[in-house]
């Protein structure tokens, strides 16, 4: 009988060493908390670019020419080393340019930009239906690849986020295979304990986006609970710290989210909650929306689990919602995304995550922004005439060292650098 107890514990202890073996004991980036992230799509493709995707979300219907485009932010691509003639003019009658995400020198200048103005890192978007196989999965792992290098190299946190946004029910096999892809092939969480992939509570964190929504998804609770359940406790590539990307009103199951009080019993297995608030508010609404946050705060305290709230400098999809006012939620010179961050931090918030770096299909990008967009037939939101392109890169990297304690906490919004 203590022969067979000690081959099991002997078992065990084995396990235990293996999960190890794949995941760098610490990183450089010990914890989530103090740091401001963005959300990066990296997902921009252009012909002869090598990713084989064409004009990839840049395209609207089947084509990419004026009158047809999924953006409604053209990228400032001027200090780009490479960059890409579009069909688009601008109104002197020259050739209009875009970057590719594919390109590593794209991915290396979005990195340089974070370092410069304090930006602490990115969670790398990672769509679970767009991963499996072909050019797409091609064109992802290509991207992190180019990410994880740079975060290195200008020493930004940086971790996945797996959105589930258009999986089928079962697809929590497609996520366990992706993670254990991650692992052995790109080695994401086992470069050195100077690794810059972001920890949290001694542990790689991963995130992952989309439960508990009731917008009539394939997949529901069961699925996630078997993903959260892998990435804890798998004995080879386990071992992670977990941020649960949830509705608006995951607390209280209200407008956004499923009625269904076993999303509670999920929440409480991770390590960090983190809810969807884009287009949820205006500037005028906030501040009522801002007890929000405050109220799932002490939830979470009183359960033991981190938060970290959404901010987001402004919203517009017209191009691709032709019926959608362009320019839906203003971002009026940034006090539209001041005030969030302002209030989050007044409310207790710990951590930011900037909803998005480089979103500039749906007008929330905070990545430099060009003054001169093409004219014709499509119409593009610009940054206001009295502010620089880099504003809201220069407010996220303020941002950091507000919630860091290096300067005041202050409701005045700091004035643009002169240059």
């Amino acid at each position: 009988m203590k022969k067979h107890v000690f081959s099991i514990l002997l078992l065990l202890l084995c396990a235990i060493a293996n999960a190890q073996l794949k995941h760098s004991k610490t990183s450089a980036f010990k914890s989530y908390k103090g740091l401001v992230m963005a959300g990066y799509q990296g997902w921009f493709n252009a012909p002869g670019d090598g990713g084989n995707r064409w004009w990839n979300h840049y395209v609207s219907h089947g084509k990419f020419e004026p009158g047809f485009t999924n953006i409604d932010i053209w990228p400032d691509v001027s200090e780009y080393p490479k960059t890409y003639k579009t069909p688009f003019k601008l109104a002197d009658g020259s050739d209009a340019y875009l970057y590719s995400s594919y390109d590593a020198s794209s991915t290396e200048t979005h990195f340089k930009w974070m370092q410069q103005y304090g930006v602490d890192g990115v969670f790398v978007q990672r769509f679970i239906g767009d991963v499996q196989r072909g050019a797409g999965k091609h064109h992802n792992d290509v991207v992190l690849g180019n990410a994880l290098k740079y975060a290195q190299k200008y020493h930004r946190a940086i971790t996945v986020m797996y959105d589930l946004s258009g999986m089928n029910a079962g697809g929590d096999s497609l996520v366990i295979k992706d993670w254990k892809h991650l692992i052995d092939s790109l080695k994401v969480t086992n470069r050195g304990n100077n690794q810059t992939w972001l920890y949290h509570n001694g542990k790689p964190l991963v995130a992952v986006w989309g439960i508990g929504f009731n917008d009539h998804r394939c997949y529901g609770l069961t699925e996630g609970e078997k993903i959260i359940d892998f990435l804890k406790n798998d004995p080879v590539y386990g071992g992670c710290a977990i941020l649960l990307g949830v509705p608006t009103y995951w607390r209280d199951f209200g407008n956004d989210t499923e009625n269904d009080p076993h999303l509670h019993d999920l929440i409480k297995k991770v390590d960090i909650v983190h809810p969807w608030f884009v287009g949820r508010f205006n500037e005028d609404a906030y501040p009522a929306f801002q007890h929000r946050i405050a109220e799932d705060i002490a939830w979470c305290k009183s359960n033991n689990i981190d938060y970290v709230p959404t901010v987001f400098p402004g919203f517009s999809w017209h191009n691709m919602n032709p019926r959608a006012k362009q320019n839906q939620i203003p971002r009026n010179r940034g006090h539209f995304y001041w005030k969030q961050i302002n209030g989050a931090i007044n409310s207790g918030a710990e951590m930011l995550y900037v909803a998005m770096f480089d979103e500039v299909d749906e007008g929330t990008a905070i990545l430099k922004a060009s003054k001169n967009p093409p004219v014709g037939l499509s119409t593009f939101v610009t940054y206001e005439d009295d502010i620089p392109n880099d504003y809201y890169l220069y407010l996220t990297g303020y941002a950091a060292k507000m919630l860091r304690k290096q300067v005041p906490l202050t409701a005045d919004m700091p004035p643009p650098v002169k240059k």
